[in-house]
């Protein structure tokens, strides 16, 4: 059944984001120190440079520029801001702020693509950022302004790339795969010039360093990006949107289980508001204006694997 397929489909979407929260763990344990432009470099640009030497398929025409905008929005733009928030705001901050970026979704997929604003929506809005802010808040501080701005671009970002995106769909003759490469290796030309002249290279790597890299650009990158992708073609825009919240909920956990990091009470509610968020911002069984709506945008059911249904 339909309901079926988009309760599978949203599971798998919400991988992609659960995958990303582990990256805190990984890059504190097996990456080099304070080096978060090179993480990110490292996880987009191998990842797509390998994507396109196996599919072979490089953008043109409209998908030249395209491709570019979106390798931006996605990836390039999107971690280079985030990662100068995160180093700038303490306490988890940053992700208080970029909680804004469903409200931005909302109003974007609205104008551009024609989705109905409704009540549980904004309801959605109200209990995912309420619950971040629960998740992550550890007191008042002084707030760096600088910090404060790349967070909200960053937000903006992500919410402008999940629409466009949905937009846009792709090239009916380009899979699944070079799409997430084309991606992947817009968005890691544009931050390797930050790396190279900020942080330069590391002197040397260890084992650990190398496993991390591994993971960052496998699982991290070419994997959880093709499933992100795969979702925001299937699934209306707001409701990818939300599940973008799981990030921070998996970096809390993890920080719980392996850092010894503490889970109060708060935070357990924040876990919980986020879930319901998520679940109120999922299409309804049987919503025929999401189905028209995708159909309008030129939407299509990916052959990824062949003849998935979910």
């Amino acid at each position: 059944m339909r309901s079926d397929r988009q309760l599978r489909t949203a599971g798998l979407t919400a991988a992609a984001p659960a995958i990303w929260g582990t990256t805190y763990l990984v890059t504190t344990e097996w990456l080099p120190p304070d080096r978060p432009l090179l993480a990110a470099t490292a996880r987009a640009l191998p990842a797509g440079l390998v994507l396109l030497a196996i599919a072979r398929t490089l953008p043109k025409g409209i998908w030249l520029w395209r491709a570019l905008v979106l390798g931006t929005l996605n990836i390039g733009a999107f971690n280079v801001l985030l990662f100068v928030a995160a180093y700038r705001l303490p306490g988890g901050i940053a992700a208080m702020i970029m909680a804004v970026q469903p409200m931005i979704v909302l109003v974007m997929a609205a104008l551009l693509i024609g989705d109905k604003i409704r009540f549980t929506h904004v309801l959605a809005c109200v209990l995912g950022a309420t619950g971040v802010v629960s998740l992550v808040f550890k007191g008042t501080t002084a707030v760096d302004l600088v910090g404060v701005a790349a967070a909200l671009v960053a937000a903006a970002c992500m919410a402008t790339g999940i629409t466009l995106t949905k937009l846009w769909g792709r090239p009916h003759d380009v899979g699944l795969l070079p799409f997430t490469g084309w991606q992947l290796t817009a968005g890691g030309l544009l931050s390797l010039p930050f790396t190279l002249a900020v942080e330069g290279l590391p002197a040397t790597i260890s084992g650990p360093n190398i496993l991390g890299f591994a993971y960052l650009a496998s699982l991290g990158a070419a994997i959880s990006y093709a499933i992100w992708f795969r979702g925001i073609a299937r699934l209306p825009a707001l409701a990818v949107s939300f599940l973008a919240l799981g990030s921070p909920v998996v970096a809390t956990v993890l920080g719980y289980l392996f850092l010894h990091q503490t889970l109060s009470m708060p935070q357990l509610a924040g876990i919980l508001l986020i879930i319901g968020a998520v679940l109120l911002a999922q299409p309804r069984p049987g919503d025929s204006e999401q189905r028209q709506a995708a159909t309008r945008h030129g939407q299509r059911a990916e052959q990824w694997p062949q003849g998935d249904a979910g």
